[in-house]
């Protein structure tokens, strides 16, 4: 039987921002998806995790490729360019460029490559258009890149026309909450020939609104605009939560991919 062991490197998505516990750690996606990985074979699943939010695609590149590499995994999540694609002056080919060199290295060293694409926020955002039709482009452009690779996991949120949907999403209108996180996770496992309970797949709480108006701006704007005038990253001083290998054992009592409140890594 083969051990999996599973790595995701990338950005706040990845990292699973905008679903906090009550202790304050994120859990997000990747956590979910271990987890659920873990009960669906009913034996541990191995899992690291290296994205730090705020990151641009090549610096997660540059930083987290050949760290998660060196792990020696089994499979590797990737996903990034959502910062990017926020920036005026986005190349898209560039960006995926990064897609091309991820997959060019796990080739190298024998590693499945599970690529995801984000979820798509930008009905709600500011400039939302111009943010989808970046986004389009480099969707179309990576799917392009892998056409001819049918053993590249895909999990591809960006045409997830329900994921788009305000119940999926925190306050801040750019990140997931946990409801947004759990159909990531549902759509990773599926594309693993997994299947997650069905409840993974709906929004299973609707928090409040939110800020609108001037205290949207002001509490979500404004500190973003402020990062990019003074250079800075969300990220900057941040580790990732899982550098090394975390055992994830299966559950007691998990049916299939687990239920739909699975906890983070001890």
């Amino acid at each position: 039987m083969t051990e999996v062991r599973f790595v995701a490197i990338g950005d706040s998505f990845t990292e699973g921002v905008g679903d906090e516990l009550p202790d304050g750690r994120v859990r997000g996606w990747a956590d979910i998806a271990a987890q659920g990985w873990a009960d669906a074979l009913d034996r541990p699943v191995s899992y690291a995790n290296l994205a730090i939010r705020g990151k641009l695609i090549w610096p997660i590149v540059e930083q987290q490729l050949e760290p998660a590499l060196a792990l020696r995994p089994t499979h590797l999540a990737f996903n990034g360019g959502g910062n990017d694609i926020l920036r005026p002056r986005a190349d898209v080919e560039h960006i995926a460029d990064a897609f091309s060199r991820v997959l060019r290295r796990c080739d190298q060293e024998g590693v499945t490559l599970i690529l995801l694409s984000g979820a798509n926020p930008s009905g709600q955002l500011p400039m939302g258009k111009v943010f989808q039709r970046r986004g389009d482009l480099l969707s179309d452009t990576v799917i392009r890149r892998i056409a001819d690779r049918p053993d590249v996991v895909r999990a591809l949120n960006w045409p997830d026309t329900e994921l788009s949907k305000p119940p999926y999403w925190s306050e801040d209108r750019l990140h997931m909450n946990a409801a947004g996180h759990h159909r990531v996770a549902a759509r990773v496992l599926h594309a693993l020939g997994l299947e997650p309970d069905a409840s993974w797949w709906a929004p299973y709480e609707v928090g409040p609104a939110g800020s609108s108006g001037f205290a949207y701006y002001r509490e979500f704007v404004a500190p973003w605009v402020k990062r990019r005038v003074t250079g800075t990253s969300s990220g900057d001083g941040r580790i990732a939560k899982y550098a090394t290998w975390t055992e994830i054992p299966p559950r007691s009592g998990a049916q299939g991919a687990g239920d739909r409140h699975p906890g983070s890594p001890a």
